[in-house]
């Protein structure tokens, strides 16, 4: 239990400090899990991003519920869950149900932070998971084409595509075994894909009763399901699937979106914020933590019953050719949100290039922790915004 607590108080400070959305997140992670505790190496957790990255759900936080697992068990899990979650769940529900005004200016000083982080995550990935030229050019090609095509689609796409090119490109060096364990059997996970059928099932009946609870929750575990592209697709499917149901309006999801961007850990707590507002308030507090539950939910059962196969096609020295071009896609995707939304949204003025010039050195040479540059981050956005 020593473990999980370890896990619960690390995912909550990162919880509490991760600001900068999805992409971001895996900065952090990379930061605190591979750099500063040695949790794990750079190709652990490169295989953590790879396998995330082919599910559906929000990956930054299936990338967390699998350095907990890997450290305390599922326990270690759901720990890494519960911690990373919280802190923005409860100030999502808060600000649904009172409204206050967000604070520009310390906003913009975590957008410089952010863009810091994402900086100094790109170059440790660099040096760790592009051992040659050709693994390079393919980076910059998912760059380029992100950045060209910048649809939700193109996203899980061009990993596929870098996953596909990765298995005729010669290596430079042997490719290590795979790392990633979960010590699942494949029974364990064909029962976590009957769970998670068996969990639609009941709740579809449950929704048929005509409960707003049950219709709320059936309707984010569907959505927690189905969303491919990790946090920014999820904002479509909210307006598809609850507005045109009656839950919440339009604009209710979009200003629970623009409140998301401001917080840290996962965007997907906007789920607390549409649960929090849905039919006009009235199911509050309840409908805030039953949306929470049920749109996070099906990535346990995804990434129980992804696990063990992953780890025999690991073993294939194929798959892990392809397993490598994937990692290299995943560095060029990072070097892409680095460039739209994260750059262009935090350095507005040559000040705040200087700013987050100056972050990037403190954290990528002089390894300063990521919580004291987010403190350092509010209170520059403040001073400059006075």
């Amino acid at each position: 239990m020593r473990k999980v607590l370890d896990v619960f108080l690390t995912f909550l400070r990162l919880g509490c400090t991760s600001f900068g959305g999805p992409v971001a997140h895996l900065a952090y992670f990379q930061r605190e899990f591979v750099v500063n505790r040695c949790w794990l190496s750079d190709s652990a957790f490169g295989e953590c991003i790879a396998l995330t990255q082919l599910l559906p759900g929000p990956s930054s936080s299936q990338t967390g519920m699998l350095l907990g697992w890997l450290r305390a068990g599922p326990l270690g899990a759901l720990a890494a869950w519960i911690g990373f979650t919280l802190p923005s769940a409860i100030v999502m529900t808060f600000f649904a149900l009172v409204h206050p005004d967000l604070h520009a200016g310390w906003l913009h000083g975590l957008l410089l932070v952010a863009v810091a982080v994402v900086a100094a995550a790109i170059a440790a990935l660099r040096e760790a998971l592009i051992p040659d030229p050709a693994r390079l050019l393919l980076a910059l090609a998912v760059l380029a084409l992100v950045l060209a095509l910048p649809a939700p689609i193109v996203t899980p796409l061009a990993i596929a595509a870098a996953a596909c090119v990765g298995l005729v490109l010669p290596m430079t060096r042997a490719p290590a075994q795979p790392q990633l364990d979960l010590h699942l059997s494949r029974r364990s996970g064909i029962i976590a894909l009957l769970l998670l059928a068996l969990a639609f099932a009941a709740l579809t009946l449950w929704a048929a009763s005509g409960s707003h609870l049950a219709i709320l929750t059936n309707t984010l575990f569907r959505i927690g399901s189905l969303v491919f592209g990790g946090g920014h697709v999820v904002l479509p499917l909210l307006q598809t699937q609850l507005a045109a149901a009656g839950i919440v309006d339009d604009r209710t999801i979009l200003a629970g979106y623009a409140v998301a961007q401001a917080m840290p850990g996962p965007l997907f707590t906007i789920a607390a914020y549409t649960g929090a507002s849905a039919w006009g308030g009235t199911l509050g507090v309840a409908g805030a933590a039953a949306a929470t539950i049920a749109i996070f939910a099906p990535s346990f059962f995804l990434l129980t019953a992804a696990a063990p196969f992953y780890r025999q096609l690991a073993a294939n020295a194929h798959f892990r050719g392809a397993l490598s071009g994937a990692n290299a896609g995943v560095v060029g995707l990072l070097a892409a949100a680095f460039v739209n939304p994260i750059f262009r949204a935090g350095v507005r003025t040559p000040i705040d290039g200087a700013a987050a010039l100056a972050a990037f050195a403190a954290i990528r040479y002089a390894k300063v922790p990521a919580w004291v540059m987010v403190i350092l981050g509010l209170l520059f956005g403040y001073v400059m915004e006075r």
